[in-house]
């Protein structure tokens, strides 16, 4: 089991995340509010400093208005 930040099929998910905040016109101190959390969070997360737990996924999904399935294609084999 691969448990690194670094990943490939990690790094895609979260680039996918903040490609939708991104496309949304939000900065990461909007978005971390909408999801009332820190922008340090936000940023730490983006920065791959720290891993997304799947309820967190979850609310970041939300908050974007993105399907959470088609996230998790991202962490799928090939």
């Amino acid at each position: 089991m691969n448990k690194t930040i670094n990943n490939q099929r990690y790094v895609s998910l979260i680039k996918w995340l903040v490609d939708a905040r991104k496309e949304q016109g939000l900065t990461v101190r909007q978005f971390a509010e909408r999801i009332d959390e820190s922008h340090q969070f936000v940023n730490k997360v983006e920065t791959f400093q720290r891993k997304l737990n799947v309820y967190e996924y979850v609310q970041y999904c939300e908050a974007l208005g993105l399907e959470q399935t088609e996230g998790l294609s991202f962490l799928r084999k090939n």
